[in-house]
């Protein structure tokens, strides 16, 4: 078992390295980018990775606090799920209407990945071939699709 600083120590670490090792990789749009705090351009739209001692996730999270508003956001990324997920090469969950971690109403579009822990350096590489290549195929498809979310150059 780990203290908390330990914890926060091995995850600022993975966060690290990974980021280290995606600056190379340029957006899809040929720029830099800073792929794990991701800027979608839109507001209230978020790709998000997360991971802990159990398991990894990589996300597109609807937080609009209307929940109305985050509905039509939804159902407007439904009608690109076959885009998504011909660009992803895989089939993601998804899911309206959820609580996060902080008691917001949320969406989800997601993917998991389990068992795994960022704790376990062991497990990084796995972590890595998780997320890397989703993010990227994210961008690709976010590229392609952002300009209908309200998304200007």
């Amino acid at each position: 078992m780990y203290s908390k600083e330990q914890a926060s120590q091995l995850k600022q670490a993975f966060w690290t390295a990974f980021g280290q090792y995606m600056t190379p990789v340029l957006s899809a749009d040929g720029l830099k980018t800073n792929w794990i705090n991701y800027k979608t351009g839109a507001k209230h739209i978020y790709f998000r990775m997360q991971a802990d001692n159990r398991s990894a996730t990589i996300s597109i999270d609807l937080a609009h606090p209307d929940v109305e508003l985050q509905e039509l956001y939804f159902d407007q990324l439904l009608s690109y799920k076959s885009i998504l997920h011909t660009t992803l090469n895989e089939e993601w969950q998804w899911q309206l209407h959820d609580t996060d971690e902080y008691g917001k109403t949320i969406s989800r579009v997601y993917a998991e990945l389990a068992p795994v822990s960022i704790y376990q350096k062991e497990d990084w590489p796995r972590l890595i071939s998780f997320f890397k290549p989703r993010i990227i195929a994210l961008d690709e498809f976010w590229a392609d699709v952002k300009y209908a979310f309200g998304v200007s150059v």
